[in-house]
């Protein structure tokens, strides 16, 4: 019961305090507001950003190995590009090998992409990226079918003209009729229609390419439509759930990789193992950079908002120096002033920081194109502490000011 009259005491002192100072009051909290609406807001564009960065890795797969000819990083050290270039192109009948052999993998498949290919049915055209993919390749990724169905096992193998259109593609090439059954011409050649992708929309990197603007066909269609000669692409690898980092997996790939291309002991790797948790720790080390950057940019406004509040509370304590007095002359404890003065200042900064929260929740309403401005709860309970830190560290010292204060000298000043 005393804890609850000591902070109704408390905030009615700080309300007073408001409404007998509000325009010294309101321009010291402006930079509590900047301060937490530039740290809140940094944190929450690259949330926002992260998220969908990383929603658009996740659909190349997840907990896999793609096995190319190119590394996606070349770290550090010299290696000549030229070593890279000699390199052959992963082959069909590798990955028919792997597939056959890996022990340590749940699904093996492998794609191809063309890219800025003309689809045709009509008058009605547009341009798409074609990739050609074989059976497992929906166990490495997810393929939403909504109208229709998935390829089967003999189509993939004999190499139909089918296809999986986008949800763009099918409403640019059958806008008014069921795309299922029909079919179009890409390259010269006539694809049936057997699916339709749900919508995904759009994001701010499409890695792999827009789903909603691409045509699935299986993997030797697209060879025999787009190359000639022996059929090569990318390998993807899907390791099992208990191969913790895919060290098992990576190290039978590369083992019977070597072996199928007659490599010696001594001999590099003439491939590469590439995973997109790599290119996912690569964004993570950025943007944690760019939330440190956010963060010590907005400490400068809140330091200069916290001095502010230690101002107010500083005139706070000497304009209270009578009342102080005869609160303590009627038996008030240090600890009850002390956390009268430190709740106000507390308050005060909580107010300026419910506004910069609240600036950045509306500006989260703002159309930004693919990107969704999401403030989550951790970041309205981040600026939260911010802010109760700074009214502690501002108001500490006047609140341990006027708890020390003698209550028959305080009760004599004017």
């Amino acid at each position: 019961m005393k804890i609850l009259l000591l902070i109704f005491e408390s905030f009615r002192f700080a309300m007073q305090a408001l409404r007998e100072n509000i325009l010294r009051t309101v321009l010291s909290l402006l930079g509590v507001t900047i301060g937490i609406f530039s740290i809140i807001g940094v944190y929450t564009m690259v949330d926002s950003l992260e998220s969908n960065i990383k929603g658009s890795l996740s659909s190349i797969g997840t907990n896999v190995i793609y096995v190319q000819k190119w590394p996606w990083f070349f770290g550090g050290g010299d290696y000549p590009w030229w070593r890279y270039f000699r390199r052959p192109e992963p082959k069909y009948e590798e990955f028919k090998y792997l597939k056959e052999n890996l022990e340590n993998a749940q699904a093996v498949a492998m794609m191809d992409f063309a890219g800025n290919v003309s689809c045709k049915k009509g008058n009605n055209s547009i341009e798409a990226l074609c990739q050609g993919i074989t059976y497992d390749f929906t166990e490495i990724t997810e393929v939403p079918i909504v109208n229709g169905r998935y390829f089967a096992p003999q189509e993939v193998e004999s190499g139909r003209n089918v296809g999986i259109l986008g949800a763009e593609i099918a409403d640019a090439l059958f806008p008014s009729s069921d795309p299922i059954g029909q079919t179009f011409k890409m390259k010269g050649q006539n694809i049936t229609v057997i699916g339709v992708q749900e919508r995904k929309g759009k994001q701010i990197a499409d890695f792999g390419g827009e789903p909603d603007q691409k045509v699935f066909i299986p993997f030797l269609s697209h060879k025999r439509i787009f190359s000639s000669g022996e059929p090569y692409g990318d390998i993807v690898l899907k390791g099992m759930d208990n191969d913790e980092g895919l060290f098992e997996l990576e190290g039978e790939a590369t083992g019977l990789l070597r072996t199928k291309r007659g490599l010696r002991p001594a001999e590099e790797d003439s491939f590469a193992l590439n995973r997109p948790e790599a290119a996912a720790a690569a964004l993570g080390q950025l943007f944690g950079t760019i939330r440190t950057s956010g963060f010590f940019i907005g400490l400068f406004s809140l330091l200069i908002g916290g001095f502010g509040i230690a101002n107010i509370m500083f005139v706070s304590v000497k304009e209270r120096t009578n009342i102080i007095g005869i609160q303590k002359s009627l038996g008030a404890k240090n600890f009850f002033i002390l956390f009268q003065f430190l709740f106000e200042s507390i308050f005060l900064c909580l107010i300026g920081g419910f506004f910069g929260i609240l600036l950045v929740y509306i500006l989260s309403f703002l159309p930004l194109g693919s990107l969704d401005i999401i403030l989550s709860s951790g970041n309205i309970l981040f600026g939260v502490f911010i802010a109760s830190f700074i009214g502690i560290i501002s108001g500490i010292i006047p609140a341990w000011q006027a708890a020390r204060l003698d209550p028959v000298i305080a009760i004599r000043s004017k």
